[in-house]
C-alpha cells in the first residue's frame, strides 16, 4: 500500500466504514489506531477520514472483486461491509444468492486471505461483524441466514487454522441494530421502526473495543450483544 502508515499507533482496516456499525466503529479505534476507512464510495470514504485523527482511505468494491492493494502492517482487521437482500427462497434467484454471499461471504474470506502476512506478523485481530441470524434463520431471512452461518464457520475454521500462528479471531453477533439495513430490512417485513428496541451503532463498536482491548494472551471467540426490549 503506497500510503504511509504511522509509526506511534496500531493499525486497523474497518470495511464499510461510511455509515451504521462499521462507521461506530471506525469512529471509536479512530480514538487509538490509524484507521484505514473501507468502502465502495471514494467520497464518502474521505468524510470518514476526514473526521478522524489518523486515517486513510481503502476504496473498492470488496463483494465484486475489487480490492485495494494491501497495508504493509496490520494489527486489526474488522469486516463489518455487508448487504440483507432476498425473500422467502421460492422467490429468491440464484443471482440474489450470488450477490449476498459475494459481499458477506466470499470478499471476507479474499480479503482476509490478502491481510493474514500482515497479520501474522503483529499478532493481529480479526473481527466478523456477524448477526443474530448467524444463530437462528427465520422466514423471508434465508439468504441473508445463510450467508451469516457461512461467515460463523468461516471464522470457526480461521481461529484454529491461525490459532498457532498468533493471530485472533473474533465473531461478533449484534442482534437489530439502528441502521440503513434495519430501515430497509423493517420496511420489507412491514414493521414499524422503532429504535426503542434497537441497539445503537456504538453499542456494537462498544462490543468491538472490548474485543480489541484484550490482552493477547486471550480471545473473546464469539459474543453475541442484543437488544433488552423484545417487541
Amino acid at each position: 500500500m503506497t500510503t504511509s502508515l504511522p509509526a506511534d499507533r496500531p493499525v486497523a482496516l474497518v470495511t464499510g466504514a461510511t455509515r451504521g456499525i462499521g462507521r461506530a466503529i471506525a469512529a471509536d479505534l479512530g480514538c487509538t489506531h490509524h484507521v484505514l476507512v473501507g468502502g465502495r464510495s471514494a467520497d464518502a470514504v474521505a468524510v470518514v477520514v476526514a473526521d478522524l485523527p489518523s486515517a486513510g482511505p481503502f476504496v473498492g468494491d470488496l463483494g465484486a472483486g475489487d480490492v485495494p492493494d494491501m497495508p504493509d502492517r496490520l494489527d486489526v482487521l474488522v469486516h463489518s461491509a455487508g448487504v440483507e437482500q432476498g425473500n422467502r427462497i421460492a422467490d429468491t434467484p440464484r443471482a440474489t444468492w450470488e450477490a449476498v454471499f459475494a459481499t458477506n461471504v466470499f470478499a471476507v474470506a479474499e480479503l482476509t486471505r490478502l491481510a493474514l502476512p500482515a497479520l501474522r506478523a503483529s499478532h493481529g485481530l480479526v473481527v466478523t461483524i456477524n448477526s443474530g441470524s448467524g444463530f437462528l434463520s427465520g422466514p423471508g431471512g434465508g439468504v441473508y441466514g445463510a450467508s451469516k452461518f457461512a461467515l460463523r464457520a468461516f471464522t470457526d475454521a480461521l481461529r484454529e487454522e491461525e490459532r498457532g500462528n498468533g493471530v485472533r479471531v473474533s465473531s461478533v453477533h449484534p442482534g437489530r441494530t439502528d441502521s440503513d439495513m434495519q430501515r430497509a430490512l423493517t420496511e420489507k417485513l412491514g414493521e414499524s421502526y422503532d429504535t426503542a428496541y434497537f441497539l445503537a451503532p456504538q453499542d456494537v463498536a462498544d462490543a468491538v473495543r472490548t474485543v480489541v482491548d484484550l490482552p493477547e494472551r486471550g480471545t473473546i471467540e464469539t459474543l453475541s450483544i442484543r437488544p433488552t426490549r423484545k417487541r
